[in-house]
């Protein structure tokens, strides 16, 4: 069976090492602050201006005048800073942010990812998402593998808009972690119950397939 959003979430939080800043987009990322190992220090930033994110509140703790950059109510953790947004970009396109996180609507077998604009509806714009894929170390994307026809999202060539060229180095999706490689998409792990040729038959990229992939663990 295929993972759900927080089962993606969970595995990404498995990507994180102590001592990383680390910036979530909105979505599924966002869900990756609720499984940061234990002990584990881990300093998440927004772009709004807020470096030092805490848990989403309880109803009772809810702040309207404190929230993240896609507009959803947060806490600040002990010793959090915040401050206008062209220092938080000054932060972002200076290279400080170890691990950015995002969602997209598709990413080619080249890296390129579109994440911010479906034509023909209305959006409010791309956001931080340019400064961030173009600037932080690492980028890994969170993303369902097909969209809600069954078409596969991860493509040999975008069809949207870009967002950055080249840029992502690792997708977790409900089926799948894929590395980003020159010869084009590599299957590392497949998730619990889905075998690799429906991850094949999901995958409209180059897929690379090599030995036996073990299944995601949770």
């Amino acid at each position: 069976m295929s993972l759900d959003k927080n089962g993606i979430a969970k595995r990404i939080a498995r990507e994180l090492h102590d001592g990383y800043y680390v910036n979530l987009g909105i979505g599924i990322p966002t869900l990756v602050a609720n499984y940061i190992p234990a002990g584990m220090q881990i300093v998440l930033q927004s772009e709004n201006g807020l470096l030092g994110i805490g848990p989403f509140p309880a109803a009772d703790g809810i702040d309207p005048d404190l929230i993240n950059a896609g507009k959803q109510t947060i806490t600040a953790v002990p010793g959090a800073a915040f401050f206008d947004s062209s220092a938080s970009f000054a932060m972002i396109r200076g290279g400080h942010i170890d691990l950015t996180v995002l969602g997209a609507f598709e990413v080619s077998d080249t890296g390129d990812i579109s994440s911010w604009k479906i034509p023909g509806k209305l959006v409010k714009g791309m956001g931080g998402a340019m400064d961030l894929v173009a600037s932080a170390q690492n980028i890994i994307v969170a993303m369902m593998h097909t969209n809600p026809q069954g078409e596969s999202k991860l493509l040999k060539k975008c069809t949207l808009p870009l967002t950055g060229v080249g840029v992502v180095k690792r997708i977790v999706s409900d089926l799948a972690v894929i590395d980003v490689t020159p010869q084009g998409f590599k299957l590392v792990e497949r998730a619990p119950g889905v075998s690799v040729q429906e991850i094949i038959n999901a995958t409209e990229g180059r897929l690379i397939v090599e030995g036996d992939i073990p299944e995601i663990e949770l």
